[in-house]
């Protein structure tokens, strides 16, 4: 399901905008998961929410699904992995973190392509 009706060539945009808007995708999807799992307070929430969308638990996520990926989708990874990010993470390595881009252009891409079924299958298999 996209938010907004207007197509998009995602193989044209940027790796750190495919992260962008990947980033939001990926939360979205950790951010239902764990509403559904269990009615909290919002403090609650947020504080598992984090858990999963830190540069260690997305590159926790990366290995759980990469043997899966398609050459494409791979290719897309390595875009987002490799894109100079411009400055250096607090709580992560920077190999952590650049793994976490890569995720998250992946999930942008995704997304742009309108893959949701795809983008299900892959969050299954990481399984919050």
């Amino acid at each position: 399901m996209r938010f907004i009706d207007k197509e998009t060539n995602p193989d044209l945009l940027s790796p750190l905008n495919l992260a962008f808007i990947g980033d939001g995708v990926y939360e979205m999807f950790v951010r239902e998961s764990i509403v559904l799992s269990a009615n909290r307070p919002v403090k609650d929430l947020h504080r598992e929410s984090v858990k999963y969308v830190s540069a260690k638990a997305q590159t926790e996520a990366y290995f759980k699904i990469k043997e899966l990926l398609t050459e494409k989708e791979e290719a897309v990874f390595k875009r987002g992995r490799n894109a100079k990010v411009g400055h250096n993470p607090k709580s992560a390595t920077q190999s952590e973190y650049h793994i976490a881009t890569g995720v998250e252009a992946l999930f942008g891409y995704l997304y742009l392509k309108g893959e949701e079924e795809r983008l299900r299958e892959l969050f299954s298999i990481i399984k919050i």
